[in-house]
């Protein structure tokens, strides 16, 4: 046992569980995996080297794992409707890095959503490899309305014949429109790939329009939404299925981690059942009400609202940054991220936003109709960011909630 061997660490594990079941954990990233999920994380197949694919392996002692990683393979290709699927990527980043091997050679251009804007690092920011070592291009968000305007992608696009176009990213908070992004690539022959990390589960779940038959590739990590391990995938169409695999092995990365892949699988299986499609609906139905309910608390909103699992909140109008709100809200029992906001004057570390995400709490059980008592405990919460006594009553209600579950 962990608490025989290493106390030290069983403590901390034990407080961290005892700290996720009080809080209302709400950073759009996370969520709670199932039981079974968390068992095939932990299995002996973490024991196991399995450089290759099933049936082209480096090592022996595969039979089983090859069985582990094709169920794997097939049900992410039935649940998303693709032809191929490689399950390998270690995380998110990988997984784009991954494209970029495939379909580019240093310096050539990609495009793709502005990191303030609500994009991704790996989508050409500069800071990131992908900026550095690629003629990144960006396309923004409008002003007055927080969405993208295709209309200024295709003339971006137009100008910089970019030879990959990322759509999706970190922070959007509407509907992605991937037939107006096909529309663009197919017209300059460049590579489509969506960034679906974010709202894979609403995907899955039908929640979400589905990039598959618009985006030749999709990448996606396969927590957030879809409600497993950490990890990542790689779908794509047939033509694009070699290049894809090659990329992530040998191309990035040796052998993969088998007992992700396992969890992976049970995922997708559970995905796969009609309750995950209501799951995500509610998912969406309570990021909705709750994006009502601080609309009437006087918050300004990025976009006006939200289609899916994501808000994105400008604190300008509350005179309270981002960060000191997170903080605030943190010791009050609703755990978020600050966050950057479209046009932002203040710096990354120090934004004016934070960002919120409702599958975590739809998976603890909250219903919309729970959601207006959420807005009231953050506007209160921000409200007395610097009054402990406030903040602690807050927490006692949000654990006295939970507690009912």
């Amino acid at each position: 046992m962990l608490s025989n061997v290493d106390p030290e660490i069983a403590t901390l594990i034990q407080a961290e569980a005892a700290r996720q079941a009080r809080k209302l954990r709400m950073i759009a990233s996370e969520n709670d995996v199932s039981a079974a999920v968390l068992e095939a994380t932990g299995s002996v197949l973490t024991n196991k080297y399995s450089e290759g694919y099933p049936g082209k392996r480096y090592y022996e002692g595969q039979q089983i794992i090859d069985q582990v990683e094709q169920l794997a393979i097939d049900r992410a290709k039935a649940l998303f409707g693709v032809d191929h699927a490689n399950v390998q990527p270690l995380s998110g980043a990988p997984a784009n890095l991954a494209v970029y091997l495939a379909f580019l050679q240093p310096g050539d251009t990609v495009m793709g959503m502005s990191l303030p804007m609500g994009g991704h690092l790996t989508h050409g920011w500069n800071v990131s490899a992908t900026g550095k070592w690629f003629n990144a291009v960006q396309y923004e968000v409008r002003k007055d309305t927080g969405v993208v305007d295709m209309d200024e992608v295709r003339s971006l696009a137009m100008a910089e014949r970019p030879k990959v176009i990322f759509c999706g990213g970190t922070a959007i908070p509407r509907t992605i429109d991937f037939p107006a992004f096909a529309s663009i690539a197919q017209e300059i022959d460049a590579i489509l790939v969506a960034d679906i990390a974010h709202i894979a589960g609403l995907v899955a779940g039908g929640a979400h329009p589905s990039p598959a038959g618009h985006a030749p590739v999709i990448t996606t990590t396969t927590h957030k939404t879809l409600r497993g391990p950490r990890g990542a995938m790689i779908l794509c169409d047939a033509e694009h299925a070699r290049a894809i695999d090659r990329a992530v092995f040998p191309g990035l990365q040796g052998g993969p981690h088998d007992h992700t892949t396992a969890a992976i699988a049970v995922a997708l299986h559970e995905a796969s059942q009609p309750e995950f499609r209501e799951y995500a609906h509610t998912i969406v139905a309570n990021a909705r009400a709750l994006a009502d309910a601080l609309l009437e608390r006087g918050f300004d909103l990025v976009s006006g609202g939200t289609d899916n699992h994501l808000i994105l909140v400008d604190l300008t109008s509350k005179q309270i940054a981002g960060k000191p709100a997170a903080q605030a809200l943190d010791r009050a029992g609703i755990e978020l991220n600050y966050n950057a906001v479209p046009f932002d004057p203040r710096k990354p570390f120090d934004p004016s936003g934070i960002r919120l995400g409702t599958a975590g709490i739809t998976t603890r059980g909250l219903k919309p109709s729970q959601m207006p008592l959420l807005a009231d405990w953050i506007d209160r919460a921000i409200a007395s960011a610097d009054n402990e006594p406030a903040l602690e009553r807050i927490a006692a209600e949000v654990e006295e909630l939970l507690g009912t579950l």
